[in-house]
């Protein structure tokens, strides 16, 4: 290994060992720090995001990297240096005082917003929320001058690389042309099917432990991370130390299971990235839609299925006592119960997609100054009763305060969410065809043979290959819509 790399690779060691700090410091932001530390904290984290932006952009970076193009490097240490390469020319094209700026607005926002959410507190929230959306319209244009795409898309290619709102406009296109008549069918169909609901109380402590069994069922490493209790599920951390989170309701044990499913899906990608390539660019997730993807994967294409849910509902009868609601037909109904509702983390994956649209357009038009804060509310409400027939005129905490996304300025991170519903159907559908005898494999909880499918194809590449070649690789073409489509529609439908 010649020297120009080997001090790029020692210099994103070390960022590594930085981000590690304000991961785990993150964690403890949302999880356990009590109120009255958020300045200090939020003025810490700030200086954190400064100290890894100079050493990112420090001016000896930009000559090791044109120096290491012409060392003798493997295809492994090219893609990992194409990838710093990348990481260096979004990083310098920031000033240091607007990098600590924007982190200590949107520490700021988020923390006041764990309450003012709660209290429907739109005034108030606007009063942090507003100097963020300023702050990301100055990143974004600050952006797009040097790129020379949209504002919009300077933002979205930070979450997804490669990708632009031209293609998502099209896919969206695509999906809001079928997606509203699928979902009259789906509800109109399971109108004439009777389905109890389970009976709570449901103690916090019984769904703690039945979220932990199910955990160990699906892979999670507790060697290597934990669960905890945060405002908004997450997961956090780094791979060595993974930290997700769920938020438990008395009256609904199903929530807070799924969302442990879906954030342990996050969880056995990070914890199964390579680790030859840890501390590096390449040694890390490939893009938000693609961790999406292992989330949904895990949550809606196989904790949704049938045959999952045959396998966990004993599990559900020894956690809660048995009642009618757990009876094997009405639990599999219960599951895939599909109907319009104002939470996105709640939704069906039916109507998810609608979600997902709705704040896509919103957040575009945002960034791109064509509304303004104030407009976010009558958009909002506009548009859920456009596309889910729901009002949320006044109700800002289960309508547009709902999400902890846009409090720190993550704009462009939405629309992945259906990007990796997408991936997650092409997906899984590739491992069924590669695994003929999945669903049996599934039923007895075995999950072994599609985790090894997953690492194979997924996990153990990190970032060595962009989007398109990752699942091409993985699945024979790129990302094509139509397996979630007809997934849909034959698990509701068919």
């Amino acid at each position: 290994m010649t020297n120009a790399y080997q001090h790029l690779r020692d210099t994103f060691t070390r960022l590594s060992r930085f981000s590690h700090l304000s991961a785990i410091t993150g964690w403890d932001m949302q999880t356990q720090m009590p109120a009255g530390g958020s300045q200090a904290r939020a003025e810490a984290l700030a200086e954190l995001s400064v100290l890894m932006h100079q050493t990112l952009t420090a001016p000896q970076i930009a000559d090791w990297i044109e120096q290491a193009k012409s060392e003798d490097l493997t295809p492994e240490q090219q893609a990992n240096l194409a990838e710093i390469a990348r990481r260096y020319q979004q990083a310098v094209i920031l000033p240091e005082k607007f990098v600590s700026a924007k982190s200590l607005a949107g520490m700021q926002c988020e923390h006041a917003w764990r309450t003012q959410r709660p209290n429907n507190d739109w005034d108030g929230f606007v009063k942090n929320f507003a100097p963020v959306v300023e702050l990301s319209r100055e990143e974004a244009q600050i952006r797009a001058e040097k790129t020379n795409v949209s504002r919009y898309d300077a933002l979205l290619d930070l979450y997804e690389p490669g990708m632009t709102s031209a293609r998502l406009d099209t896919i969206f296109a695509d999906v809001k042309s079928w997606l509203p008549d699928l979902l009259k069918n789906i509800v109109e169909k399971q109108k004439t099917e009777s389905t109890l609901t389970a009976q709570g109380p449901f103690a916090i402590d019984k769904q703690r432990a039945l979220g932990i069994e199910i955990m160990q069922v699906l892979g999670f490493d507790f060697n290597h991370g934990r669960l905890d209790v945060s405002a908004h599920p997450f997961c956090g951390g780094v791979p060595e130390d993974v930290r997700i989170t769920t938020r438990y309701t008395e009256d609904d044990f199903l929530s807070a299971l799924l969302g442990i499913v879906h954030e342990t899906g996050h969880a056995r990608y990070e914890q199964n990235l390579p680790k030859q390539w840890a501390g590096q660019p390449i040694g890390e997730a490939r893009s938000t839609a693609i961790h999406e993807s292992q989330s949904l994967f895990f949550e809606m294409q196989l904790a949704r299925s049938e045959p999952f849910l045959e396998f966990l509902r004993p599990y559900v009868q020894k956690a809660f006592g048995d009642q009618s609601a757990f009876e094997q037909g009405n639990f599999l109904r219960m599951n895939q119960r599909v109907e319009a509702g104002f939470i996105r983390i709640d939704a069906d994956e039916v109507s998810y997609p609608a979600h997902v649209i709705l704040r896509y357009e919103i957040e575009r038009a945002l960034i791109e100054g064509e509304i303004e804060v104030r407009h976010i509310p009558e958009l909002w409400n506009e548009k859920m009763h456009s596309y889910l027939g729901l009002n949320t005129q006044g109700n800002f905490r289960d309508g547009c305060m709902q999400d902890i996304h846009w409090t720190d300025g993550a704009f462009g991170y939405f629309p992945t969410y259906t990007l990796g519903a997408m991936y997650a159907a092409q997906l899984f559908a590739s491992a069924k065809n590669a695994l003929p005898d999945l669903d049996q494999h599934i039923l007895r909880g075995d999950l072994s043979a599609l985790s090894g499918w997953l690492r194979q194809n997924i996990w153990q590449h990190g970032s060595r290959f962009d989007t398109d070649t990752l699942i091409r690789n993985a699945s024979g073409e790129t990302l094509n819509p139509s397996f979630f489509r007809r997934h849909l529609e034959q698990r509701y439908l068919g």
